[in-house]
């Protein structure tokens, strides 16, 4: 039953990877707990407890305290606000211990147990003495004394009892109710006492009450609970020494190993108890009632054991013990069912495909440890014994009491007769009218119980028929297992005649709900004998009916028959005489229907019997007769396809044993380093290995095996791209190859689309993203293996074989190298990309049409994770104006682009002095020693390279390309061309030129613009050397300095100015001075003025944007440049796309690479670095 609680590794590797955001509001939950687990500490351990007086104003009646301190006896989740609020309103100063004990007498379940600290904490902070009553009446769960009371209880209730006062005691230690640590001492020590090892129901109620204390208190034994890092403050607060973890983690230590040495004995006696089963089988051919109930006794201790033990060895982070693998010694059989035949029949296949089917069908939950005896019918004979002893024991008394007063009676005196009969006569009157008055109360209170009785019939009833009601939906193990727990709680002859008749009931269509089903069966046959019995009789009376009947209708209904019943031998609750009868059956009449149910009762139980050693030997015979029967009659494909099914998949062909290649040792080595060694702690160690090898030798092969990671763990691919990231430093040659292959490999799965290649696909696809995210590839190969798995194949003939309709396993491919790798995309042009190919993400998968479930919550979640805001389009048209607004804001854009690349061409390819290109990092994608993900192990892997970095000057994480080569790059979709008919064309080009005359036509009419006041001087008429943007300057100059000498004289200011004029054919220009009061010139140098306060204002705002997106970086990781020639390099200048241009100049150093953003475009510069 550790399934229903404990979830299996694979749902846990789900949970992890899967689901982040699950796992982030499992923390935030946990973070609320603690948090206020800390605050409710603090208020108990400095109560403000009410004065006298307050409590006097409270109900003190007896009346109503009595009422409030009954429902303490049902404490639960949903009444614990009405019954904190009844509490305050009460003086219960008078009544504390009686409160005290309702509240240990509580059967508390895990979801109430918030609930009871909560009221606990309440009356701590109200009444001094509730905490002392408290605890040593919690205490009395573990040493209740010698009474006949509890050493006669059930042991299970007790057993039970004690885990949530377990519980309980240690919550109540968290909150600061029990304030002493050392209070668990004794409690530990009686349970860790070797002698209770003698018992063994003890030592498995042991062994599950310490897992539950280590699994809860872990900060007791000193260990780390995994989440708990964050709240260190929390748990120190809680003042347990290091004596007491040292104390608490020796015992538990101790009693585990003495556990395991008896599981280890147990083991070895099992182990000697079948083997002289099987002695006795070879000599008398069958095994007696004695040793089979042995066996079975001995079998089901040690499984009980086993789990206890292995349950403790989690809580303590420990090891389970391994038992040593000998064939079928420790399989779960029983001794009739061994062969009965004294020839050898060895069985060399397993009877289960997996260990989860096995667990399926022999890891039955053991109903003795969730459910109360009684409500399992075993406390009843107890009950009934101890009545009759008692019944016996006051009629013997009452007999010897008769025979005392007849011997007196007889001795007495003639004197007192008269006197007797007197007083006997009265002493007859008065037992009369107390007979009267006792047989009047028994009425009124059969009554009672007759009234109370029908109420609990109805509410029985209700819920029997609500849990029937859940029956069809339970199609898992833990569904079943606890709709199998929940049924115990209302077990009764009744109900279990309801419960046969509706498994029976299944519809004959829901095949799948069978197995479940008899699962139900088998565990509630080992309490409820007469459940499976009812079943088998009814599935056996309609199986005869069926078959007799010998119609050719109602094929569905016989199938789920038969295989209910081979579901039922599965679990061995229907013996195998039952099974072989139904096969003999059919086989005698091998017609029509008689075949389909043969051939699905084969399917079902067939190999199961047939690797079974007691059933081996005749379902061989039977297999034979069905061949047989297969060869003589002429039977249809469909039958004859039926039976070669069934038969060989109970007996399947004998193959030659698979030969194992050999390989050299430094190979085997390898492997074992990279397939069994490695993992988070032996990264390093492994790293350091790989280097020792002659990597001559090893190279292609470590190369082949560092692509074969679907062959480990999928949780441990990043550990491989870490190799190769250690490895880098050490062999250039070899990141690139393992890069190629990777890619490669890719292709050729999209090109085979092979479904056994899937898997391997899928880590391929995964290792990509962790290549990139330790910086060996770069955003645009991620981005074109997006955009080939999209397009590959389409529009090609063979599109239906490389990408069907209905295949969806491209979607997974996307999803697991965006969620690997894609949360880096999220700033800068890489984000640009993501949307983008995101939009063509979406119209692929629209094509596909609607999507299976877990297809769907994979995108979903892929979307929550990387693009939360991004819209999911529904139809393809809003995707397709999605799509053209796309590409018309890229048209746009791309001039600006192309622009700035033709400006900064000769500055980018400029060689430094190392002889290397200037380079340019990813927008804020790499961070020079700071890896992407975050790995703690890159640390050490990259410090021996760091220190290199740091001699020579010169960083090592730089890219041999042009600026903007990695993330300007434009992503090429190749697109269907479409043919446009020529008459269509021709129509078009007539209509665009009338309208490109009409626009002509209409220009004419309108007015001319005003010339500009301010014009350039023509280059054709300009005399001198000088430029005419040069003369204007001076001209300014001069004019400026004539007006500034004019105002300090305080006479008029002229402005020169030049004047265009036509003389002939040639045009002049002439000097004329103007007054400095004309409104031409007024106007000009405000506008002039103007202008410059704008370029001012653009670059003032440019400069910060710098300044401040310098500083968000340093917060981070400063990006590396490449190097220029020295402190001679020239001024870098900013372009600002048609709005002025802003120089500045360093103050010294190596210019550097610099990329700013101005006016929505990306520009780059060389500057000096400050």
């Amino acid at each position: 039953m550790e399934h229903m609680e404990n979830q299996s590794p694979e749902v846990k590797n789900q949970h992890e990877e899967g689901h982040h955001n699950s796992e982030v509001a499992r923390l935030e939950e946990y973070k609320k707990l603690i948090d206020a687990k800390a605050a409710l500490r603090q208020s108990n351990l400095n109560p403000e407890r009410p004065d006298a007086s307050y409590l006097r104003t409270l109900d003190s009646s007896i009346k109503r305290n009595t009422a409030v301190i009954k429902k303490l006896k049902m404490i639960s989740d949903e009444q614990k606000d009405s019954l904190m609020d009844e509490l305050k309103s009460v003086n219960l100063s008078k009544f504390v211990s009686e409160a005290v004990s309702h509240i240990c007498e509580v059967k508390l379940r895990s979801a109430d147990m918030q609930a009871a600290v909560q009221i606990c904490s309440l009356l701590h902070q109200r009444y001094k003495d509730f905490s002392p009553c408290l605890i040593q009446g919690l205490l009395k769960a573990f040493f209740p004394g010698k009474s006949g009371d509890d050493l006669d209880s059930d042991k299970n209730s007790r057993a039970m009892k004690k885990r949530s006062t377990l519980k309980l005691l240690m919550e109540l230690y968290f909150v600061g109710i029990v304030e002493d640590a050392s209070t668990f001492i004794n409690i530990i020590k009686d349970l860790t006492s070797v002698e209770h090892l003698k018992d063994r129901e003890t030592t498995q109620t042991n062994l599950s009450l310490l897992a539950s204390f280590a699994r809860q208190g872990k900060h007791f034994l000193g260990l780390q609970k995994h989440g708990q890092e964050a709240y260190d403050e929390f748990f120190m607060g809680l003042n347990v020494t290091d004596d007491l973890k040292t104390f608490f983690k020796k015992a538990l230590c101790s009693y585990y190993d003495a556990a395991a040495a008896i599981l280890q004995s147990e083991h070895a006696s099992l182990r000697a108890m079948e083997s002289e089963n099987a002695k006795i089988l070879n000599a008398k051919g069958e095994l007696s009632d004695e040793n089979t109930v042995l066996y079975e006794k001995l079998r089901k201790s040690f499984d009980q054991l086993l789990r206890c033990v292995s349950s403790l060895a989690e809580a303590l982070d420990m090891q389970p013990p391994v038992m040593p693998d000998d064939g079928h010694t420790t399989r779960v059989t029983t001794g009739t069912e061994l062969s009965p035949s004294g020839k050898d029949f060895p069985v060399v296949e397993p009877i289960w495909d997996d260990e989860d089917t096995k667990a399926f069908y022999e890891s039955l939950p053991d109903l003795r440890v969730f459910v109360p005896g009684v409500l399992l019918g075993e406390a009843e004979p107890k009950l009934v014994d101890q009545q009759g002893e008692v019944h016996e024991q006051t009629s013997e008394i009452k007999l010897e009491q008769g025979t005392k007063v007849q011997d007196n009676a007889e001795t007495s005196t003639s004197e007192y007769q008269l006197e007797g009969k007197e007083h006997v006569g009265a002493k007859n009157r008065e037992k009369k009218e107390k007979s009267d008055k006792e047989n009047s109360k028994e009425k009124d209170a059969d009554r009672k119980g007759d009234i109370e009785r029908e109420k609990v019939r109805a509410t029985d009833g209700a819920s029997l028929d609500n849990l029937l009601l859940r029956l069809p939906r339970c199609i898992s193990r833990d569904l079943i297992d606890q709709l199998t727990v929940e049924f115990c709680y209302l077990n009764s002859k009744a109900n279990r005649k309801k419960l046969a008749r509706a498994l029976f009931n299944v519809p004959r269509t829901s095949l799948e709900l069978l197995p479940y089903y008899s699962r139900l069966v088998a565990t509630l046959s080992t309490c409820m004998k007469d459940l499976p019995s009812m079943l088998l009789s009814m599935l056996e009376e309609e199986f005869n009916f069926l078959i007799n009947k010998k119609d050719q209708i109602k094929i569905e209904s016989k199938i789920k028959n038969i295989r209910f019943i081979g579901e039922l031998c599965k679990f061995k609750v229907a013996p195998s005489g039952l099974v072989f009868s139904c096969l003999k059956a059919c086989l005698d009449d091998f017609s029509h229907h008689n075949i389909d149910v043969a051939c699905n009762l084969l399917e079902t139980c067939g190999r199961f019997l047939y690797l079974s050693q007691g059933t081996a030997v005749r379902m061989s015979n039977m297999l034979e007769i069905l061949r047989r029967l297969k060869n003589v009659k002429n039977l249809d494909p469909h039958h004859s396809t039926l039976v070669d099914n069934a038969y060989y998949l109970c007996k399947p062909p004998e193959r030659s044993a698979r030969v194992s290649k050999v390989r050299p040792p430094l190979h085997q080595y390898i492997r074992k380093l990279l397939f069994s060694d490695l993992d988070k702690t032996s990264v390093q160690h492994v790293l350091r290995q790989l280097r020792k090898l002659p990597w001559a030798e090893c190279e292609q092969y470590l190369v082949k095996c560092f692509l074969k990671v679907h062959k480990g763990k999928y949780s441990q691919v990043h550990l491989i791209a870490l190799l190769t990231a250690g490895l880098s430093h050490y062999h250039d040659d070899f990141p690139v190859a393992v890069v190629d292959e990777v890619l490669e490999e890719i292709r050729v799965g999209l090109e085979l689309n092979d479904y056994a290649m899937q898997q391997r696909q899928l880590a391929h696809m995964r290792f990509l993203g962790e290549l990139y995210n330790y910086e060996h590839i770069d955003s645009s190969v991620i981005f074109e293996t997006l955009y080939l798995i999209i397009v590959f194949g389409h529009g090609t003939p063979e599109q239906d074989l490389l990408d069907p309709p209905e295949d969806f396993f491209r979607i997974r491919m996307i999803i697991i190298l965006l969620q690997t790798c894609g949360h880096y995309f999220d700033r800068g042009s890489s984000k640009r990309k993501l949307d983008k190919f995101l939009l063509y993400f979406q119209r692929y998968v629209l094509n596909k049409g609607p999507l299976p479930l877990d297809v769907e919550f994979e995108v979903q979640d892929m979307f929550a994770e990387l693009r939360p805001n991004m819209t999911r389009y529904s139809s393809m048209e809003l995707l397709a104006s999605a799509l053209v607004e796309l590409e018309e804001n890229e048209k746009t854009k791309q001039p600006e682009i192309a622009a700035f690349d033709a400006s900064c061409k000769s500055s980018a390819s400029r060689p430094d002095k190392n002889g290397r290109d200037h380079e340019e990092e990813a927008d804020s994608e790499r961070y020079s020693g700071v890896h992407r993900d975050g790995h703690e192990d890159v640390d050490s892997l990259y410090e021996e390279k760091s220190d290199d970095r740091s001699e020579n000057g010169v960083g090592s994480d730089v890219d041999d390309t042009p600026a903007g080569s990695d993330e300007e790059e434009t992503v090429k979709v190749r697109c269907k061309v479409v043919k446009v008919d020529s008459k269509e064309q021709e129509e078009f080009d007539r209509e665009l030129k009338a309208l490109l005359q009409e626009s002509l036509e209409s220009r004419k009419l309108e007015l001319r613009t005003k010339s500009t006041l301010n014009m350039a001087v023509p280059m054709s008429i300009f005399e001198g050397p000088k430029e005419p943007r040069a003369t204007e300057t001076e001209s300014g100059q001069e004019s400026a300095a004539e007006e500034s000498g004019n105002a300090r004289a305080g006479s008029k200011v002229n402005v020169c100015v030049r004047v265009l004029v036509k003389k002939g054919h040639k045009q002049q220009t002439k000097q004329m001075l103007i007054p400095g009061d004309c409104s031409l010139v007024q106007s000009t140098k405000q506008q002039e003025a103007a202008l410059l306060e704008e370029k001012q204002n653009i670059k003032q705002k440019i400069l910060e944007y710098n300044e401040r997106e310098e500083e968000e970086l340093s917060g981070g990781s400063s990006q590396t440049g490449s190097w220029g020639q020295g402190g001679n390099s020239p001024v870098s200048s900013i372009s600002s796309a048609g709005r002025g241009t802003w120089d500045g100049s360093g103050r010294g150093g190596r210019g550097r690479q610099q990329r700013y953003y101005v006016a929505g475009g990306i520009y780059h510069g060389y500057g000096r670095g400050r």
